[in-house]
């Protein structure tokens, strides 16, 4: 059903139960709702490309937990491959037959990578190879993108995006300076500057490390040129390139960015997809960088709960069922309809609006375009933006309550979800 009249007695009720107990009521930021205003629904259960409140409201999602959902939410033969390896156990801390298995798939189908370290988290997974780098280059600074998000390490919250933009927040309250010194960061897609950052900090740049497609500023592309020009200058400048997949890894091809844009980096972040919904991350590159990894070489980084056997159960059965004929093509199919609809929608409509696609990613922004880079994003009608989510939220349609994030589909989504979609935000657009 279609929701026209939000009844939300119970989420609020819990939700301000939350905020006695909870900093903000949440466990993560942005899902307190405070940059579009209105409260957050509590979720109750989720199955395919829907989510159920605790008030027993059906929504159409478009968030899928924030990427992982690619299969849809609960997917019957991951369900039923957790339920058998869940007799065996929860935990080893131990080697597990498992791990071997999704690290040859994660290796056979990520160009870049000929080892890879499984951890339990996106922001994880960026802390250990921002140390490797800097361990294997002998060098201590390292280049990152303005509106990009690593995860909330002290290194990586200067000039962050996902939360810290939605949010409006400061850099880095709370971190010594003396952390973020070697963190420098110049626009995305501004190779000029990049080039400039190397010249000024001559042999102390470990690396450059970016979302190749960002999703943490909401939707946005990289350049022509862009990412062959970064290979570029940091083979000549002797340091690494590192694509930050935890978010396009497996979602906008099967190989990631890096096979969509034959550009191939020399280390590689990786999460959400490869969980399969339960909490993953990992990191890989080349064999003579990871080897520097302990306990084969020198640097050090541990998980008592990285490779357990849930994780990478349901990370396995996930990439075996988005790795069959026909995936990429029918979730850009599905994706594309809904972004090109959107778009179409907002400029009949009178609206300035930009945004698109890449296979079963997509965005939006309340803004004339193009969008270059956080700068362009940040000059977004965030207040018709609030009023564009809450009007789809009345209407059945859960999007990422913020304008700096990406949207998500999944296998699951029908061409009548994007038809249910499309018909609500033609009635809320029309609205603003």
């Amino acid at each position: 059903m279609v929701v026209t009249t939000l009844n939300t007695t119970k989420s609020e009720e819990i939700f301000a139960a939350a905020q006695k107990l909870m900093p903000g009521g949440v466990s993560s930021p942005v899902r307190a709702f405070k940059s579009v205003g209105g409260q957050p629904i509590v979720f109750d259960r989720v199955k395919g490309a829907y989510i159920w409140d605790v008030d027993g409201n059906q929504y159409i999602d478009y968030v899928g937990t924030w990427g992982p959902a690619i299969c849809g939410h609960a997917h019957p033969e991951v369900l039923n491959a957790l339920k058998e390896v869940l007799e065996k156990g929860t935990s080893f801390g131990a080697p597990c037959a498992l791990e071997n298995t999704l690290a040859e798939m994660v290796i056979d189908a990520v160009p870049s990578i000929q080892m890879v370290r499984f951890v339990n988290s996106g922001t994880e997974a960026c802390m250990a190879v921002l140390r490797l780098m800097r361990a294997f280059t002998g060098r201590d600074k390292v280049i990152k993108f303005e509106g990009c998000y690593h995860g909330h390490a002290d290194m990586f919250l200067v000039k962050a995006g996902s939360g810290v933009a939605t949010l409006g927040l400061p850099d880095s309250p709370g971190v010594p300076k003396s952390v973020t010194s070697n963190t420098l960061t110049a626009p995305y897609n501004d190779l000029e500057a990049v080039k400039q950052l190397f010249a000024d900090n001559l042999d102390q740049i470990s690396g450059v490390i970016l979302e190749p497609v960002v999703g943490n500023s909401g939707f946005i592309t990289p350049d022509a040129g862009f990412l062959e020009g970064l290979r570029m200058i940091t083979e000549d400048n002797g340091a690494l390139l590192v694509f930050d997949e935890v978010m396009t890894g497996f979602r906008i091809a099967y190989g990631g960015a890096q096979e969509k844009f034959n550009v191939t980096p020399d280390l590689t972040t990786l999460g959400k997809i490869i969980g399969g919904g339960l909490p993953v991350g990992a990191y890989g590159g080349r064999k003579d960088i990871m080897e520097m990894v302990a306990p084969a070489g020198p640097m050090y980084q541990a998980g008592t709960l990285s490779g357990n056997p849930l994780a990478m159960t349901a990370g396995i059965k996930t990439l075996e069922l988005i790795h069959k004929p026909g995936t990429y093509e029918k979730l850009n199919k599905i994706t594309k309809k809904l972004a090109d609809g959107l778009l179409a929608i907002g400029k009949d409509t009178g609206h300035a609006i930009c945004g698109g696609n890449i296979s079963a990613m997509f965005g939006m922004f309340f803004h004339q375009g193009p969008v270059h880079n956080y700068e362009d994003a940040k000059k977004s009608d965030l207040s018709k933006f609030s009023k564009f989510h809450r009007g789809m939220l009345e209407r059945g349609i859960y999007l990422a309550p913020s304008q700096f994030e990406a949207g998500f589909t999944s296998l699951a989504h029908t061409e009548e979800d994007i038809d249910r979609t499309l018909a609500a935000a033609k009635e809320v657009i029309s609205s603003l």
